[in-house]
């Protein structure tokens, strides 16, 4: 089963840090290949769109960013950048095939 996962966090999806899912605004499923990457592909024009910087990775991890949007980090005492990531699953793994 394939999955999609959008996250917002102060972190690239790649990183993939033990709370990720903590992070997520939305997931959704998909029960083959092509309707998943017909989503990602929507998902990605659309982001495209509102955020000013695009990166991916491995062909499963999204990410868009506007260096704008920060929050500010007590124990950092810093602002950290907002990224919002798409994240691609098969079977709760990460897609890299």
């Amino acid at each position: 089963m394939y999955e999609v996962v959008y996250m917002k966090a102060d972190f690239e999806p790649w990183w993939m840090f033990e709370e990720w899912r903590d992070f997520t605004i939305s997931a959704k499923t998909f029960p083959n290949k092509i309707e998943m990457q017909e989503y990602v592909s929507a998902m990605v024009i659309d982001m495209k769109t509102r955020y000013e910087h695009y990166e991916t990775r491995k062909g499963c991890f999204h990410a868009f960013w506007s260096p704008s949007e920060k929050h500010y980090c007590d124990g950092c005492e810093g602002d950290l950048q907002i990224y919002h990531g798409l994240i691609v699953l098969v079977n709760d793994q990460p897609d890299i095939s």
